[in-house]
């Protein structure tokens, strides 16, 4: 197995120095390059073709958010994890709209950070239905009406089943755990997903799962079909 390819990008040259010290050690994972401002990061990534990028959000000329969307919005994108001081706050969720996979806590242990940048370079989001939840509580205090509205003609775009794969997503279901709970293999789940992505032209399960709680789907949609 290739080590993980990891980038780490911070303003701050004590985190980054922590970081490498913290996460240097681990046998799968490699520190392929550092920045200290989001303008250096498409330019380091081209060079370093990092798996994964852990992303500080405020950064003096071109912050995390800005920085995410541009790296997000690439063909091959790395995956980016977004290191915040703050557990739900707007820019969290701005984040994660453009693409982020999830998102640490600075004060987080080495290891969960660590468990953190394992599970996105394998694919899997590191939020917690709980936090998506928060986070999204927080969101729709905020002209609710219009977004859910938006939110819901968007998913009208889904068939039943997609739909339903969706909703299972939402709620933090790992691939196996959907195709357990809706009688389907894994590969035909991971299909499913794929044109959900490609329908509502997102580019993850984090994105699917805050348009399923902006849509209202987990609220009435709690019984099996």
């Amino acid at each position: 197995m290739n080590p993980i390819r990891l980038l780490l990008v911070d303003d701050d040259p004590l985190v980054r120095a922590g970081l490498s010290f913290m996460l240097g050690g681990a046998d799968d994972l490699e520190i392929v390059g550092e920045a200290a401002d989001g303008s250096e990061v498409e330019a380091l990534v081209d060079r370093t073709r990092p798996d994964v990028v852990l992303m500080d959000i405020r950064m003096p000329t071109v912050d995390g958010l800005v920085a995410t969307e541009r790296l997000r919005g690439r063909k091959e994108a790395p995956q980016v994890i977004v290191l915040t001081t703050f557990h739900a706050d707007e820019q969290v969720l701005r984040a994660l709209r453009a693409g982020a996979a999830g998102f640490v806590l600075k004060d987080t242990p080495p290891a969960e950070i660590l468990h953190a940048v394992r599970r996105v370079a394998a694919g899997d989001p590191v939020l917690s239905p709980a936090v998506t939840r928060q986070l999204m509580a927080q969101a729709v205090g905020a002209g609710p009406d219009t977004r859910r509205a938006g939110a819901r003609t968007r998913v009208a775009a889904l068939n039943d089943r997609e739909r339903e794969v969706a909703v299972a997503v939402g709620r933090g279901r790992s691939n196996a755990e959907i195709a357990a709970g809706l009688f389907m293999s894994v590969a035909t789940v991971k299909t499913h997903v794929s044109r959900i992505l490609a329908k509502l032209n997102l580019n993850n399960r984090v994105q699917i799962a805050l348009l399923t709680y902006e849509a209202g789907l987990l609220e009435d949609d709690d019984h099996p079909h």
